[in-house]
């Protein structure tokens, strides 16, 4: 099996566990994959096809440096080709780039102050790790827009889109799985904490930064988290392998 082929299968299984865990929007929202060193060529999801109906084979190669597709029945979606594109081709070591609307996180996203609190384990993970980008100018279409995006992720793995949602970034699938998993948990934790009304807890700088690097020692976790939910995958929806 080619490494290609590999990044496939585990693509199509990040569609379906998305999809599964509801943390999808119809037929928006893109993932991809760099498959080539400088990460400019890439697969993704072809346009408007529902999580559900991703497949390793159905993914579409693409090229960033190449948008004469753009102009045919073929295109992307623009706003995917115009983030997606330029991450890859400006972000090499985004290997893997998520971007989705997750309710909580595009809720948090919509408040004046967006920012995750270190409040528990969960939203200390991310404590200066996590960019924030307040300047949302609508449906990203254009190449300066997606330009002025990738910029923002200032070298950081996870940007909270202000009105928009959150895109992460990671060197495998299932680091960038996890990452979009946690981080919608983190934000889940600061609307219901919100929600309450009373003070929050906010944990001190240097324990925040203590626990957020103590986040490192279980980098395992991910993988074996995404492979045994892969496995759930291949007992009730094998069909994400073809």
């Amino acid at each position: 099996m080619t490494t290609e082929q590999q990044l496939r299968i585990d693509m199509a299984a990040a569609f379906r566990l998305i999809y599964q865990m509801d943390m999808h929007e119809s037929v928006a929202n893109h993932l991809s994959a760099a498959v080539s060193d400088d990460g400019k060529k890439f697969i993704m999801n072809r346009r408007w096809m529902h999580f559900s109906n991703v497949t390793a084979s159905n993914l579409q190669l693409l090229d960033s440096d190449d948008d004469s597709i753009m102009s045919t029945d073929q295109a992307p979606d623009p706003s995917a080709w115009s983030i997606h594109g330029n991450v890859h081709r400006t972000f090499p070591t985004a290997r893997v780039v998520l971007h989705s609307h997750t309710s909580y996180a595009t809720a948090l996203s919509t408040l004046k102050d967006p920012r995750i609190l270190p409040l528990d384990n969960n939203t200390a993970r991310f404590y200066n790790r996590i960019a924030y980008d307040t300047n949302y100018g609508g449906l990203a279409t254009s190449d300066a827009e997606g330009q002025r995006i990738s910029d923002t992720f200032a070298g950081k793995k996870a940007l909270m889109m202000g009105n928009h949602g959150i895109t992460v970034v990671g060197e495998s699938v299932a680091e960038a799985f996890e990452s979009l998993y946690y981080l919608e948990k983190a934000c889940k934790t600061m609307v219901l904490a919100y929600s309450t009304g009373q003070p929050l807890n906010v944990l001190p700088d240097q324990l925040a930064e203590q626990t957020a690097a103590s986040w490192d020692e279980f980098s395992g976790a991910a993988i074996a988290h995404f492979e045994q939910l892969k496995a759930l995958l291949d007992k009730t929806d094998p069909g994400y392998r073809d």
